[in-house]
């Protein structure tokens, strides 16, 4: 059963079908993005944001940011969309 939570995935694959570089980008961008958790939580430098987590779809790295980071951060929701857009990367969007 899904729980109807939209989430963002940002693949890390151009547009044009070539792997993004650096490898390691969405760990990169995950620590990053680590601040960013929900209200109450508790505040850890060493793990992911449960909003923003690398995965790995086919063998390529990627990204999944829950669409609720819209509302708890709207810079940070822009942040990750303009880094998928800048870069040229394929996205989908899916229901979790």
């Amino acid at each position: 059963m899904t729980s109807g939570v939209k989430q963002l995935i940002i693949h890390g694959v151009t547009q044009e079908g070539a792997r993004f570089r650096p490898s390691d980008w969405a760990e990169r961008l995950a620590g990053v993005m680590s601040q960013f958790r929900p209200p109450g939580s508790a505040r850890s430098h060493l793990t992911y944001s449960p909003y923003v987590l690398p995965l790995l779809v086919d063998g390529v790295r990627g990204i999944v940011v829950d669409e609720r980071l819209r509302e708890l951060e709207p810079l940070a929701w822009k942040f990750v969309v303009d880094f998928a857009s800048d870069n040229n990367l394929k996205t989908e969007v899916r229901e979790a």
